[in-house]
């Protein structure tokens, strides 16, 4: 989301990023820009980072013998990535992630590519519990450079009402 200019003094602004729960519409379908080019020391940092020991992430050799003719990325870099690009959109007012579902990897990821992503809503609620509060769900895709799926899932949020975020509240 392109970022708001929120007045904070005479001719003085602070960037605010993220939607409201107001914000969301279900139907709505957000690009996110701009793409993530994934590469080795990405892969090779997350599998240590994450302590995922499989050759197929780390040894060029093995991956070459695989299948694939080379190494593949980490299928979570891949859900990250496409999770953080779309937290401009998404997530940077929000409370909390409250979960992933179905998560489905459709195509192999590998160092060079390019991934884009976007977000469909697919339902918002009021909290019940919450009176300031919203729970919004989307549907992120990831898709490469030439333009193959290969990743989508559900992710459910506890969003902010307008004028209730984090950042509507602190002075920093």
């Amino acid at each position: 989301m392109v970022a708001i200019a929120k007045e904070v003094g005479k001719q003085r602004y602070r960037e605010s990023y993220g939607r409201y729960f107001e914000d969301f519409e279900v139907g709505d379908v957000y690009e996110h820009r701009p793409g993530r080019t994934l590469t080795e020391t990405d892969n090779i940092w997350f599998s240590l980072l994450t302590n995922n020991q499989h050759p197929l992430h780390s040894d060029s050799e093995y991956g070459k013998k695989s299948e694939f003719g080379q190494c593949l990325m980490d299928s979570c870099i891949t859900l990250s990535v496409v999770t953080g690009l779309s937290v401009a959109d998404v997530s940077a007012k929000a409370i909390a992630n409250l979960g992933w579902n179905q998560v489905k990897l459709l195509a192999p990821v590998f160092a060079g590519d390019t991934i884009y992503a976007e977000s469909e809503v697919l339902e918002k609620r009021a909290s019940k519990s919450r009176p300031n509060q919203g729970i919004v769900t989307v549907r992120s895709t990831g898709k490469k450079g030439d333009g193959t799926v290969c990743i989508t899932f559900e992710r459910t949020l506890l969003i902010p009402m307008r004028g209730h975020a984090l950042d509507d509240k602190i002075d920093y």
